[in-house]
């Protein structure tokens, strides 16, 4: 009676875990609105966005209503997108590699796209080409890590994944070429900020890019997350139980890396989130796909908005994204590694 009930209960406790985090993310959300140089507050916000919601005109045409609704609002969908893909990215990597330090620049996705930003910055292109030639060049460095690995007559996981490396190398050095050759005077701060990452100019056409590849790949995930699960267990064991795992660990890397690509195009390269969010989603509610899925997303969205909010808030000048999520990241993913060394954490 006892052990049958204590697992009703870890789930019950986990499934209300999710709630919450469900509920702090929608906090958030609004007190992150409140957050900036033009003070809004909350009864103001309520009633902008209600008037939006209803198509009323009277609050949603002054100018808190353009702050909340043009400025500050996309860049917060932005920040729960990226955290959230990024997150989920990480997760199924991990899974389908079978390795706990397999992040979303794996293949070589971030490399590649910020070659091909660094390309647009270099030829003073508009930022709708910057995120284009972004997106396009993490997608070409995960094709040419595919491609490595079929001519060399690769079989293995273990042989995509050092030709992912290599792949990242190759476009970290071009990266190097370019910021060598770019004009030190204007060129060559563009394009080191954007690679540091940064939220400052998310608008909602960013918005609307990043959330349908996000929600469109999350959701083809989720639809498979047992298949996925299974493929933890090995390929042998996945395939005894059915699974078709060629067919899903494509299926996944697509996803992943179309998730990862639209984040980078729109925040520039974000390190850290993909690698340490699912290890804490995985310690605090445990291997049942569905709710990892979800709890990986939730954090993810969670932590990447907190450190948006710091980041625009803490100094007079924005510091960029991606530093802090590294000043933030590594040293938590060694205190992780640390209690995992004592049996604390699973």
């Amino acid at each position: 009676m006892t052990s049958s009930a204590a697992p009703a209960d870890v789930r019950r406790r986990a499934a209300l875990g999710v709630g919450a985090l469900a509920l702090t993310l929608g906090a958030l959300m609004l007190a992150s609105i409140t957050l900036g140089r033009y003070p809004v507050p909350l009864a103001t916000i309520a009633e902008i966005l209600w008037s939006a919601a209803t198509g009323r005109t009277d609050a949603a045409s002054s100018t808190a209503a353009t702050v909340v609704l043009m400025v500050r609002l996309p860049r917060i969908i932005v920040a729960v997108m990226v955290g959230a893909g990024l997150s989920i990215a990480g997760a199924s990597y991990q899974t389908i590699f079978r390795n706990p330090m397999a992040s979303p620049a794996l293949l070589g996705v971030s490399a590649g796209a910020g070659f091909g930003a660094s390309i647009a910055l270099l030829s003073r292109q508009p930022p709708l080409v910057v995120q284009a030639a972004a997106f396009f060049g993490g997608l070409t460095a995960v094709i040419m890590a595919f491609s490595a690995n079929r001519v060399i007559g690769g079989r293995s996981i273990v042989t995509l994944v050092l030709c992912g490396m290599v792949v990242s190398a190759l476009f970290q050095a071009l990266i190097s070429m370019v910021k060598y050759v770019a004009d030190p005077v204007e060129v060559l701060a563009t394009i080191a900020f954007w690679l540091m990452g940064s939220l400052a100019k998310a608008n909602g056409a960013d918005a609307i890019a990043v959330s349908i590849p996000v929600l469109a790949c999350g959701a083809i995930l989720w639809v498979n997350r047992w298949r996925i699960g299974l493929l933890a267990l090995g390929e042998h064991e996945a395939a005894t139980l059915g699974v078709d795992v060629a067919r899903m660990r494509m299926l996944v890397i697509v996803c992943a890396t179309l998730m990862s690509a639209a984040t980078v195009c729109v925040a520039g390269i974000v390190g850290w989130v993909g690698l340490l969010i699912p290890h804490i989603a995985r310690a605090a509610f445990g291997m049942e796909p569905g709710r990892l899925t979800l709890a990986t997303a939730l954090l993810g969205a969670v932590f990447l908005l907190l450190v948006d909010d710091l980041a625009r808030s803490i100094s007079i000048v924005e510091v960029p994204l991606g530093v802090l999520t590294a000043l933030i990241g590594a040293p938590f993913f060694l205190f992780l590694l640390m209690r995992s060394r004592q049996g604390q954490w699973a």
